[in-house]
């Protein structure tokens, strides 16, 4: 037998928002999750980039330096630690801005400055590591 009495359990939420699965910022938890898949995604990518940078500390010319990094597998293992470390860098400085900058016109400056910095960061990054390792094939 089905039971036809009213849910008593008190809730704050709408039944709108809880149909969408809404925290109380209004946008979920996607942005928590993108943090902590960019952590995880940080430590193979950093342990890989300090050895890669280690290799090239001990190689004798510059032009073995610039054989190791324009192997494919290399570029790519540095272009997605770039992506990844400036995209958990960013997030983590939105976190902060909102949660300690108070007033609504320097949260939105800051928030603006802190995505155009990490874009400026990431686009010289991603070009220095494209110049190097696609440098012998295009010229």
């Amino acid at each position: 037998m089905a039971d036809n009495r009213a849910d008593t359990r008190v809730s704050m939420r709408t039944p709108l928002a809880r149909v969408k699965g809404l925290g109380a910022a209004g946008h979920g938890v996607e942005h928590w999750w993108i943090h902590r898949v960019t952590a995880v995604a940080n430590v193979p990518l950093i342990i890989s980039f300090v050895i890669i940078v280690a290799a090239l500390a001990s190689t004798p010319s510059y032009q073995d330096a610039i054989a190791i990094i324009s192997h494919p597998l290399i570029a790519i293992i540095l272009l997605l630690a770039v992506l990844s470390v400036v995209n958990h860098m960013r997030l983590g400085m939105q976190i902060i801005i909102e949660d300690y900058v108070h007033e609504k016109g320097y949260k939105i400056v800051a928030l603006i400055a802190n995505n155009f910095y990490a874009t400026i960061v990431g686009v010289a990054c991603v070009y220095a590591i494209l110049k190097v390792s696609l440098g012998r094939i295009l010229v």
